[in-house]
């Protein structure tokens, strides 16, 4: 049965008036122009070049690299790192894919420096390096071909730093609580930088890719300090920042964020609910206790969402 008949056959089953009929029709989008299927091919096909031009120049310089100087080697990472700049400033069709082949080779050049010279940084120290270096590239790009791996590369060094100031060990208790505290600050930073950014609704991957990594972070996180000896208070601090995320995503109705979030605080309060009744011995009734639970929260969240996504797109 195609769309058209459906609509038909709703707005005689509803007894839905001309007006409410012509609403229905519009929210189904069956009269929306069809879109311009170049585009994204444009796009895909100018990150596969991006793409295979990088990798074979990594291959090329990795077949010859004990042929090389150092000089020399420096020498085309900078020369592929200024082409690559050059040709994004000129080529304007272009500039996204050359704008992610200037970002990664700038990470490449700033690894081997760090690998050359043995500075003796920690690696979040080169990931924050490279993702104040590249922003400049991400920007003038607006596009999420280079904002992507940027917001990776953000999210990375996070990490790498939370890890690195909670005594190069991910250790769950009170003195790494602040360390922590830092690093989720940072994740929601993240993302809402990422959402305010220019053209951000158009371009929605980078922050998608935020709130995910942000996610797992945190959640991860909050799991660890829950299965310590004793529960962390990691576990709280997780679990009120993934409740204060969900919050803010449901009052903005946005479906992806509203998704994780609830995912997330749905697993946080499931585990929990295990670890506690672990302390006594756990038979049939307590497995199928947990299940149940773990059922109903999903079920609600999953209602939750879906009647408020019907909300927005009403008052919309």
């Amino acid at each position: 049965m195609s769309l058209h008949e459906q609509l038909y056959q709703w707005t005689a089953s509803q007894g839905l008036d001309a007006t409410s009929a012509r609403r229905l029709r519009a929210l189904s989008g069956v009269d929306d122009p069809p879109g311009d299927p170049w585009t994204p091919l444009r796009r895909g096909a100018g990150a596969l070049a991006a793409g295979l031009i990088g990798f074979g120049l990594i291959l090329w310089v990795a077949a010859n690299w004990d042929d090389f100087g150092r000089a020399m080697r420096f020498g085309l990472l900078q020369a592929a790192l200024a082409i690559s700049l050059i040709a994004a400033a000129a080529l304007r069709p272009w500039r996204a894919p050359l704008a992610l082949a200037a970002f990664l080779t700038l990470g490449g050049l700033l690894a081997f420096f760090g690998q050359t010279y043995q500075t003796g940084a920690d690696p979040w120290q080169l990931f924050a390096l490279w993702a104040a270096l590249g922003l400049p590239i991400a920007w003038a790009s607006r596009s999420d071909l280079a904002w992507t791996p940027w917001a990776l590369v953000v999210a990375t060094g996070i990490g790498l730093w939370m890890e690195t100031f909670g005594g190069h060990s991910w250790r769950f208790d009170a003195s790494t609580v602040p360390v922590h505290a830092i690093g989720f600050v940072a994740y929601g930073l993240l993302c809402a930088g990422l959402a305010l950014r220019p053209g951000a609704a158009s371009q929605p991957w980078a922050w998608r890719l935020a709130v995910l990594a942000s996610v797992i972070a945190i959640s991860g996180t909050a799991l660890g300090g829950l299965i310590a000896r004793d529960v962390a208070p990691q576990f709280y601090l997780g679990l009120g920042v993934m409740g204060v995320g969900l919050v803010l995503a449901w009052r903005h109705s946005e479906v992806y964020a509203m998704s994780a979030l609830a995912l997330s605080v749905d697993t946080l309060l499931v585990v929990g609910l295990a670890r506690w009744m672990s302390k006594e011995r756990l038979d049939v009734g307590g497995y199928f206790l947990i299940a149940l639970v773990a059922c109903g929260l999903l079920a609600g969240s999953v209602t939750l969402i879906l009647g408020r996504l019907r909300d927005a797109e009403a008052r919309a």
